[in-house]
């Protein structure tokens, strides 16, 4: 490698102050402010209010708030601390309804306790801790593993479209759909990016413009009616998105606008690749149609990002955070196992059976 490229730890645990640190992405990118989060209700309002966002820093998130929660108990026996786990699990899996990871995490906290639940309190404290921090490490492995896999689908000086924000601040580290763009960019290749802005919430324009510009990365920022023509311009080789969730068959729910991008390069004949870690699959989803899409409220799409009101008082309106792209429209699904192409219910289900043998 000959150039490392900056990367950001979004996340990360202050464990003598019982304190979780999280980058705040809603103030970026004018300003770069890091929260110290004490409470389990500060975690959830976090998590609620995309402060930390991208399923992966979720998650992250997630598992260091339910320990911190569970640690700073009084609880005298296990028994208890696990009434005590439970309740602040349950609370926190209430934040958001669509990122997968975030009920994932909870989840395998929720098994190392139970692993540990013949030890005292304090031992199981330990172990949570334990667990928290190998799921942050495993995630940074996994960034890079999907980049590696990802990178061999591209080539030096490529035009990249991608849509949301996938990348080291969404993450433990690299990042999903941006890995590979920084992987390029250490090695030489010379990407050249576009970002679409991402409405409602300007995930593109805030925070991947943001943290590649910061990474001498060629970012180029383009608002999301603009992707047709990028692409008929013959600006765009492929497109890099990440995901919230993928179901059985291949349908992968991401950031609003993302079925729009893949239906664009489809017509254009552009790849159009997912960059899903293993933790986003989601089997039980049989299709895109059982994923539960999260709604908003209408301010984001009003007023938040205005001084004044930009549409009537009293309009109606419709924010959903995500919509599903159909398996069909989707070149290949990158996981940190390696480059999955249809079928998808097939190939899919093959990785968990490797997974488990």
């Amino acid at each position: 490698m000959t150039n490392p490229v900056n990367v950001i730890e979004s996340v990360k645990l202050d464990d003598e102050e019982n304190t979780l640190v999280i980058l705040d992405q809603t103030a970026l990118p004018n300003h770069k402010n890091f929260l110290r989060l004490m409470t389990v209700e500060q975690v959830w309002d976090a998590i609620y209010h995309l402060k930390v966002r991208g399923a992966p820093a979720i998650g992250i998130a997630a598992a260091y708030g339910v320990y911190l929660a569970t640690k700073i108990s009084v609880a005298s026996t296990t028994e208890e601390l696990y009434e005590t786990f439970k309740r602040h699990k349950e609370y926190l899996a209430s934040s958001r309804p669509t990122a997968v990871n975030l009920f994932w995490a909870l989840d395998r906290m929720e098994n190392r306790f139970l692993k540990e639940k013949l030890k005292n309190p304090e031992q199981v404290k330990a172990a949570l801790k334990e667990e928290a921090e190998l799921i942050k490490q495993e995630d940074e492995a996994i960034c890079e593993s999907i980049g590696k896999h990802a990178l061999t689908l591209l080539e030096p000086g490529w035009g990249l479209l991608t849509h949301c924000n996938a990348g080291t601040i969404a993450t433990a580290k690299y990042g999903t759909a941006l890995a590979p763009i920084y992987l390029g960019q250490e090695q030489g290749y010379n990407f050249k990016v576009f970002a679409d802005e991402t409405r409602p919430l300007l995930q593109g324009a805030r925070l991947t413009a943001w943290e590649l510009n910061e990474a001498g990365i060629d970012v180029t920022l383009i608002c999301d009616n603009m992707a047709s023509i990028v692409m008929q311009q013959g600006k765009v080789q492929a497109v890099l998105v990440g995901c919230d969730r993928v179901a059985a068959n291949g349908d992968t729910a991401n950031k609003i606008g993302t079925s729009g991008v893949a239906i664009l390069a489809k017509h254009y004949g552009i790849p159009f690749y997912v960059c899903a870690p293993l933790s986003t699959i989601d089997l039980e989803s049989k299709t895109g149609k059982d994923i539960e899409i999260e709604e908003r409220p209408s301010e984001e799409i009003t007023s938040t990002w205005y001084t004044e009101p930009m549409a009537p008082t009293d309009v109606k309106t419709y924010n959903p955070a995500f919509d599903v792209t159909d398996h069909s429209l989707i070149t290949a699904i990158v996981t940190e196992k390696g480059i999955v192409y249809p079928n998808y219910e097939t190939k899919l289900q093959e990785l968990f059976t490797e997974e488990s043998s």
